[in-house]
């Protein structure tokens, strides 16, 4: 495993960031699908045993920080550091007090007494008018003195122009973009990611495989298209090596959902390094992306985040 330095920050975290987002489901007696605790627990304390030392979760996941809380104990939470989010966008926060009250549910839920990076969840316009007009900055600050978080930061949902505000109102420590092959210029884009780092700011990546639909299920002639270049990848491994290709990026993450990705994923991380792609490799994402162009009309993660 790979281990980089945020900018500014005297921390070293694994290059890969297990998400917690897409754990494994099941159902329960009922027949509701629900998240399989003990293998998503099984599936995180590998994680931890082969390198990974950096988790991101939120509010807003299910039961993702509870069973976060429980795959990490017995010393292991002192290994690794915790990433999650309070859902400024929506109905959960109607003033300074919910973000405070959130906070103290999530440090409860996580059964710590700090949490490492704690962000604003899928800022956009509107959600970003709403911090500023009920002093949410202000109570990173607050929480930052009273040392329940260490880091502030924020992920990201709308166009360059409105991230490049957010970037430029807040010493942020690190900042949660979506990009991938398929996006160079979609929401922030590569200009919002270097834009982001030429700040100092650390840069994790999120969706790196567009919802998982660069990796699971691609269709035949994509795969064969991949492999008529001469080099057998998967096409999740062609994906991240274009995220991780980049010298800004500090962290990528992935949603995690069987032990078989998380295998990948930690493989793929040990030489993704940055600046390794040829100049051949960089002419096969084109034409992939030829192909896709052909046959795709909408893109979409299957993320919810346009719902309602």
């Amino acid at each position: 495993m790979q281990y980089v330095k945020f900018p500014k920050l005297n921390i070293e975290v694994s290059r890969f960031r297990m998400g917690c987002m897409r754990f494994p489901k099941t159902e329960d007696a009922k027949g509701k699908s629900v998240i399989d605790e003990a293998e998503s627990i099984r599936m995180i304390r590998y994680a931890v045993n082969n390198g990974v030392n950096y988790f991101d979760t939120a509010y807003v996941y299910g039961d993702s920080e509870k069973i976060l809380r429980k795959a990490l104990s017995g010393g292991l939470r002192e290994k690794v550091f915790i990433a999650t989010k309070c859902p400024v966008g929506n109905k959960h926060v109607k003033g300074p007090g919910d973000f405070r009250d959130i906070l103290a549910e999530e440090m409860e839920r996580l059964r710590t007494d700090h949490i490492d990076f704690y962000l604003l969840h899928g800022l956009s316009t509107n959600s970003w008018e709403k911090v500023k007009k009920l002093g949410l900055l202000d109570q990173l600050d607050r929480a930052k003195k009273e040392k329940k978080i260490k880091y502030a930061g924020f992920s990201f949902h709308d166009n360059v122009w409105v991230f490049k505000d957010i970037i430029d109102s807040y010493p942020w420590d690190i900042c949660q973009i979506q990009l991938n092959f398929r996006g160079d210029e979609y929401q922030a884009g590569v200009e919002g990611m270097k834009y982001e780092a030429s700040k100092g700011i650390g840069v994790v990546i999120m969706e790196p495989l567009f919802g998982g639909l660069l990796g699971e299920n691609v269709p035949q002639d994509i795969v064969d298209k991949w492999n008529s270049s001469g080099i057998i990848r998967t096409p999740a491994e062609w994906a991240f090596r274009w995220v991780a290709d980049f010298p800004e990026v500090t962290v990528v993450l992935s949603g995690i959902s069987t032990m078989g990705q998380l295998r990948e994923n930690i493989r793929i991380f040990e030489d993704a390094l940055p600046g390794s792609l040829t100049p051949e490799e960089s002419r096969v994402y084109k034409k992939i992306n030829k192909l896709y162009d052909s046959r795709i009309k909408v893109g979409c993660t299957g993320s919810a985040y346009c719902l309602p």
